[in-house]
């Protein structure tokens, strides 16, 4: 269940990188469903911690209003990082070794995060590109919306994680194989 449950979240924090942890700390300040005091990443829960993935939110929101560009190996690396302390840290809180949860807590963030940009991103820029800037912000809501419910649910019910991680699996042989089609395309008319 611990790593089914960092599955879930890493996965979440891939997708978005600041709502997730935030909803998964402030389940664990309420002792629901984790709990990282008494491991070495009680920081995860912590009004500090917290309160800065909230200052981040911010920034990302009002970024996203002025329509600024955040460099996405920026938020990759960002999510990279959070989704493996989220990671080991719910596998430390069922008492088992945390290290092995850094690598895999990176795997599924790249998954997360590269599955988010093929679903969402190619969704957001098509809007774009017709002229239509609001549904292109509805898009970013509803990822956001999805990343904070998976990661929940992670938490809550942590066999969900799977299909997420299968969905996003899916996502990425799907963009794959379009990518090569559109390509074989281009050699054939050489």
């Amino acid at each position: 269940m611990a790593i089914s449950t960092g599955v879930g979240v890493s996965l979440a924090t891939g997708l978005r990188p600041f709502l997730p942890p935030l909803a998964v700390g402030a389940l664990a300040r309420a002792d629901a469903g984790i709990d990282f005091n008494g491991t070495g990443y009680g920081f995860l829960e912590s009004i500090p911690w917290l309160l800065g993935l909230v200052v981040l939110v911010a920034l990302a929101t009002l970024a996203a209003r002025r329509r600024m560009v955040v460099p996405a190996a920026l938020l990759g690396g960002i999510a990279v990082a959070i989704g493996a302390l989220e990671f080991a840290g719910s596998l430390a809180d069922e008492g088992y070794s945390a290290a092995a949860g850094f690598p895999a807590g990176v795997i599924c963030a790249l998954i997360g995060f590269a599955a988010g940009v093929a679903f969402f991103g190619r969704a957001a820029s098509r809007a774009r590109t017709g002229g239509e800037e609001e549904a292109a912000s509805l898009v970013e809501l509803f990822a956001q919306g999805a990343a904070v419910v998976l990661a929940v649910l992670a938490v809550l019910v942590s066999p969900v994680s799977w299909v997420a991680f299968v969905f996003a699996l899916w996502v990425l042989l799907i963009q794959r194989r379009r990518s090569a089609q559109k390509y074989e395309g281009l050699r054939i008319l050489r």
